[in-house]
């Protein structure tokens, strides 16, 4: 078994074809491997803005929700009160 020292290139017969093939393998490689790092940043990208659309409306939807809070307790205590006038209006009738 014959060994290539380093530095040292392949005979003429055949070598150039396996580093052409060699070098061919290799370029479709590292472009297979661009074309897939291109694809994980845009995916990382469309992820990122989905998250920042995602949490500008989970804002918007508490404060909605503060907002319904507020509007709930007023509603409440304007029932309440309706509520004690309308049991002094009947208090009041059945003396």
């Amino acid at each position: 078994m014959e060994q290539v020292r380093t530095g040292e290139q392949l005979p003429p017969s055949g070598g150039g074809a396996v580093s052409k093939a060699a070098a061919s393998v290799k370029d479709r490689v590292d472009s297979a491997l661009s074309r897939l790092e291109s694809m994980v940043e845009e995916r990382l990208q469309a992820e990122a803005d989905r998250a920042n659309d995602l949490a500008k409306r989970l804002d918007r939807l508490e404060r909605q929700h503060d907002e319904l809070k507020k509007v709930a307790m007023e509603v409440e205590g304007r029932l309440e009160r309706a509520m004690e006038y309308i049991r002094s209006l009947l208090a009041a009738d059945q003396k």
